[in-house]
């Protein structure tokens, strides 16, 4: 595996899986950020752009300092069609920090999906980046318009 240094320490990214078959290449740094630690929760199809070569995506993994996932973009990043690369983008997934899904976030999860109609996967996104007063970064403005809901931040658009 290679490293790389990057102008920011703490970011952890994966060389973008394009090529059908290709091996990742994953890159990660000491993930020492000071100060309180993670900053954002990324959104699934934040990581999923950057695993199909969108740049734009690749360039905000590289700019954000300790990103942190879910369970829930976990297992929807694992689910898409790249079974030949799956060891290489879970051992990219481990260096994610794992955001804690338990009863008050199953509870929030409740609550957001009554309120706002969202499907459950969303609605525990939500719940967590809110609990851990994290930004959630995704481009899911249908779900997630920002002017709506502060705690949603959009990266980029394609």
């Amino acid at each position: 595996m290679q490293r790389r240094r990057s102008r920011n320490p703490s970011a952890i990214y994966c060389k973008p899986l394009a090529e059908p078959g290709a091996a990742a290449t994953v890159y990660a740094t000491s993930g020492k950020s000071g100060g309180s630690g993670m900053s954002v929760l990324l959104d699934s199809v934040i990581l999923i752009d950057h695993l199909n070569g969108i740049s734009k995506a690749t360039h905000y993994l590289g700019s954000v300092r300790r990103p942190a996932i879910s369970l829930i973009s976990r297992a929807e990043v694992l689910s898409g069609p790249r079974m030949s690369q799956r060891s290489a983008v879970i051992e990219w997934l481990d260096r994610f920090p794992m955001l804690p899904m338990g009863v008050q976030a199953a509870d929030f999860a409740a609550e957001l999906r009554r309120q706002y109609r969202w499907h459950l996967p969303d609605a525990f996104q939500a719940a967590l980046a809110q609990i851990h007063g994290l930004k959630l970064a995704t481009r899911n403005t249908r779900d997630f318009p920002p002017d709506r809901h502060p705690f949603v931040v959009v990266p980029y658009t394609i």
